[in-house]
This record gives structure tokens, sequence and C-alpha cells, in this order.
């Protein structure tokens, strides 16, 4: 029975537990955290862009680069030289190659770099003096490999369509003056102006290229903006891409040895 007066909380009898509220925050305080770490992972493995950087001269040229970059300096490049798959590992990227780089967006990821590369390039260049009088390259484009195997499947029927068109050529039309033979470890840049084929059509084009020649063996690096509608490559339709650019680069990496 009570009178109406106010009465206050009975204190805890002595001994009695007072950790229940606290176990709460501990509880809330790690769910939080596991929420914030399941956040970071899911960005990682799932949002984040996970395109290799474009070609580079000089990652490129770690794969023959010796203690001394001077070393290889060139008495003379005449001569034909081929371009060797042997250097580098395609693994790492650290091999010739050639490649494609896309925007795009895809339903559940966001924005990112779709890319493609291959490791089945050959091809040749013949160098009289300071000058690259013939150049021919061909690339098997029914290779490419990417991060998601849906889009290098797709690329069989659709875009590039590999299935019908596997093979991209360049070929040479004016000849390289490179003004100088380069000395080794030097960076030279120069233009290469040609015809590509790509997806059957056919086209004059001009490179633009790094050129090293390092321990003996001559490396190239590039890259060439590319309008589908140039070559008549249609966009690729997926359930998963919500977006993609008319356009994109053509890469290229190669190392050149003497035959």
């Amino acid at each position: 029975m009570t009178d109406g007066a106010s009465t206050s909380p009975t204190p805890p009898a002595p001994g009695a537990s007072t950790r229940g509220p606290k176990r709460w925050w501990i509880i809330g305080g790690v769910a939080a955290a596991l929420l914030v770490l399941g956040g970071v992972a899911i960005w990682y493995f799932v949002f984040r862009d996970t395109a290799p950087p474009p070609v580079n001269i000089e990652k490129a040229s770690e794969s023959v680069e010796p203690s001394d970059p001077t070393t290889g300096t060139a008495g003379s490049l005449s001569g034909t030289w081929t371009v060797d798959p042997s250097v580098g590992s395609f693994d790492d990227f650290s091999s010739a190659f050639v490649g494609y780089r896309v925007n795009e967006e895809l339903a559940g990821v966001g924005a990112q770099t779709a890319f493609g590369r291959t490791p089945d390039v050959s091809g040749t260049m013949v160098i009289d003096g300071a000058t690259a009088t013939k150049v021919a390259i061909d690339a098997d484009l029914s290779t490419l490999e990417s991060d998601e195997p849906f889009r290098d499947g797709t690329l069989g029927g659709q875009a590039l369509e590999t299935d019908r068109f596997p093979t991209a050529t360049f070929t040479l039309t004016e000849p390289i003056q490179f003004g100088s033979v380069p000395s080794g470890g030097e960076t030279v840049k120069i233009d290469a102006t040609g015809t590509l084929t790509l997806h059957g059509v056919t086209r004059d084009v001009t490179i633009p290229l790094d050129a090293k020649f390092v321990n003996d063996v001559i490396v190239v690096t590039g890259l060439l903006d590319i309008q589908f509608a140039d070559y008549g490559i249609q966009k690729p339709t997926a359930f998963r891409v919500l977006s993609i650019e008319d356009r994109g680069q053509m890469e290229l990496q190669l190392f050149f040895t003497r035959q």
C-alpha cells in the first residue's frame, strides 16, 4: 500500500552485478566495428576499380632493367628486331601485351575502368641507323583476358566480335626518325604513323609511343584513343552494364630483341 510519496530507486544489494548495461555497450560497439569492416570489405572486393594502371615506360623497363640503367648503350640499332614473348610474365603484366581500356558503369558496382589484355602478340621492326623503316605487329584479340569472365565472353559476339575478327594489326607507313641513336636508359618519345586494322576495318592512325633501349632490349609502350564508330564497333549490352562510353583506348607494351 502506498501513500503517494515519491520513492527512490532501490540501490543494488551489496555484491549484485552492475555489468549488464556495460555488456550491451560492448556488444553494440563490436557490432558497429563489424559493420564498418564489412563496408570496407565490400568496397575492396566489389566497388573498387580493379583495372591495372595504364602502360608506363618506366614500369615496363623494370622487366629488363639492369642494376646500371645505362648498360647496353647502343653502338648501332640497325637490323631486324622481333617481339620477344619470353620477357617478363603475363601474370603481373610485365610481359608484352596489347589491350584495351574503356570506362563503364555496372549495376551494383558503379563506375569502373573495363580492361582486357592479351599476351599473344607478334611482330617485327627493321631499323636502319636512327630510323625505323618497317614495323608490323599482329595481336590475337580472341585471347583477351580481364578480371570479369562475363566481359571476356561477351566480346566474342559483341563489340570487338573476336569470334569474327580475331586479329588486330598495325603496319607502319611512314619511317620513324629517332634523330640519333638513343643511349642506354634514355626514353625517346616518337609517333608511329601507319594503318590499324581492327574489327575488320582499316584506318590511318598515329600512335604516340615511348621507347627505351635497355640491356639490349627495345621497350615500347603506347596508348591510342579509339572511337568505336570509326571501326564499326557497337557498344556491348548486358544486364549488368548500365552504361559504357563510345570510345576507349588501345594500349600496347612490347619488348623487341635483335633477331
